[in-house]
């Protein structure tokens, strides 16, 4: 059973390959579960929100799953799959 309350977001940033990567990764997992990853841009965001760049701006992309990091560098697909059933 899926729980349509998660949310799934990436940081990332402009002209990050390997965000792109997660982000096309993202939307197949996210997919199953009926759910659209956000994408937020980490240097966009640093003029309302210096603290997020500050936090995760140099270990790109990082995937947060309801609000918390849950990967980064790489997206853990089978813990990323198995936390969504939950």
């Amino acid at each position: 059973m899926t729980n349509p309350t998660h949310s799934v977001t990436l940081l990332t940033r402009p002209g990050c390959g390997l965000c792109v990567t997660a982000l096309e990764q993202l939307r197949v997992i996210c997919a199953d579960f009926g759910i659209e990853p956000a994408t937020v841009d980490v240097d966009a965001a640093a003029v309302t929100d210096p603290g997020l760049r500050a936090e995760y701006g140099d270990r790109l992309p990082v995937v947060l799953l309801d609000g918390r990091e849950h990967s980064y560098f790489d997206v853990d697909e089978p813990r990323l799959r198995s936390d969504l059933t939950r």
